[in-house]
């Protein structure tokens, strides 16, 4: 297997802590006798380990060492992956490097790992190979991660020439992309040390159908992202209302339906914005496009990193990237609580007062697109919760029953809106005897 990794020219920097270097020079360590028997299963098994952790992280299964390889194909970001990424199959002399390492990582899908296993009397290798995940894997890892590889993994098998290899690696690259960027929806801002986006690996299943009534408001948030992705002019959007409305539901629905056409988002909070020059850097030269997604923001008169919000949104020397976007929810339409005193004629030693108040609503206004969620009406909530209601099969209440119960619901739990109506239906399907 070292024969193969030392003649790595485009994947040579994986690192040397990867499971495939380790095993690679195990394997050299056994063809030249130099090694314990006691040291090297040791060794090994170290290496199968990890093995079996990175596939409970991302719900392999079948070959785990071909989804191993396949994951690496993936995530590994080098100049040859980055350009497929955007423009797939492309001409030029890095084409003969990068077949000629895919060639090897043929070879390393197809090694034979029976002699080393017969010489140390293990079996490791075998049972990956023919690796059957454990049930209700979904809630460990990345689903969409999951499925891509192993796609990638089953396309390197039936691979038979090098042009195959290569058609099924840079198609791969543009249909999903490369990385962490390229293969998961959202991510978070890492505080501690280490990377600065951490993927979020479950967002849910959101879909704006699921979100009863705002048609309007549904529609405008559409048409917004739409022409983000299409390239065309698009505003930050704010999303202000009443709690409980769907506002940030909403955005996580808008990201699970249009991931697919290169929508990520990145969820950030107010101490972290910091970090925002840093993580516009990295995201700007990516094929992808970018929400930097900010809920419930608000800020008191005494909290100053508004201010530095605003720069990134606009006046700073480096413009926003086109690929970028901030969408953010809030209780507050003007964001920056505002007090009678900043409107007051006589009682302040602030003599432009008047410039004051603008200091506070300039940030808002930054938002191209504002858009309102506001509680239902008592006949509103009642109908939506007759459309929850229907989506229950064991909820069978008659309707004067569910209404009178779900208004009593409502007084004890936050008023009219959406939200209360959910947990209502739920508390009730909760209730419903379990089908057998």
């Amino acid at each position: 297997m070292y024969r193969y990794t030392s003649k790595l020219i485009i994947y040579s920097d994986l690192g040397e802590d990867s499971i495939l270097l380790r095993l690679a020079d195990i394997c050299r360590r056994f063809d030249g006798g130099e090694y314990s028997q006691t040291e090297i299963i040791s060794d090994i098994l170290r290496e199968i380990h990890r093995l079996l952790d990175l596939a409970t992280r991302y719900g392999f299964d079948k070959n785990l060492w071909h989804n191993y390889l396949a994951f690496l194909l993936a995530t590994t970001e080098t100049p040859f992956t980055l350009v497929s990424e955007k423009v797939g199959a492309n001409d030029g002399s890095v084409n003969l490097f990068a077949m000629n390492d895919l060639r090897i990582f043929k070879e390393l899908f197809d090694y034979d790992f029976s002699p080393l296993e017969k010489a140390l009397g293990i079996n490791c290798f075998t049972v990956i190979e023919h690796f059957q995940a454990v049930a209700k894997k979904e809630q460990i890892y990345n689903k969409s991660v999951s499925e891509k590889v192993q796609e990638l993994s089953e396309n390197l098998e039936r691979a038979q020439t090098d042009e195959e290899l290569y058609a099924a690696v840079t198609e791969f690259y543009q249909k999903y992309g490369v990385g962490k960027l390229g293969l998961n929806k959202a991510f978070r801002i890492n505080d501690d040390e280490g990377e600065l986006l951490v993927p979020i690996t479950n967002t849910g299943d959101f879909k704006l159908e699921d979100l009863v009534g705002y048609d309007r408001q549904k529609q405008e948030l559409v048409a917004n992202t739409e022409a983000f992705l299409a390239g065309r002019a698009a505003n930050n959007v704010l999303l202000y209302g009443d709690a409980g409305t769907g506002k940030s539901t909403s955005i996580k629905a808008i990201l699970n339906r249009y991931y697919g056409q290169g929508l990520r988002m990145i969820e950030i909070y107010k101490h972290q914005f910091r970090s925002l020059s840093r993580v516009i850097s990295e995201v700007k030269n990516r094929n992808y496009r970018f929400i930097i997604y900010m809920d419930d923001l608000s800020f008191e008169d005494t909290e100053l990193e508004y201010k530095y919000l605003k720069a990134i949104i606009e006046g700073g020397l480096e413009p926003k990237p086109e690929n970028v976007l901030i969408y953010a929810t809030s209780n507050r339409r003007h964001l920056v609580r505002e007090s009678f005193k900043d409107r007051a004629d006589a009682s302040d030693d602030d003599i432009h007062r008047n410039d004051t108040v603008q200091e506070k609503l300039s940030l808002a206004n930054r938002f191209g697109v504002q858009i309102g969620f506001f509680r239902p009406s008592p006949q509103e909530y009642l109908q939506i919760i007759d459309e929850l209601a229907a989506r229950y099969p064991q909820i069978n209440l008659p309707a004067d029953e569910l209404h009178r119960q779900a208004n009593a619901w409502e007084i004890g739990h936050g008023g009219f809106s959406g939200r209360t109506a959910q947990q209502f239906i739920t508390f009730l399907a909760g209730q419903a005897p379990k089908e057998h």
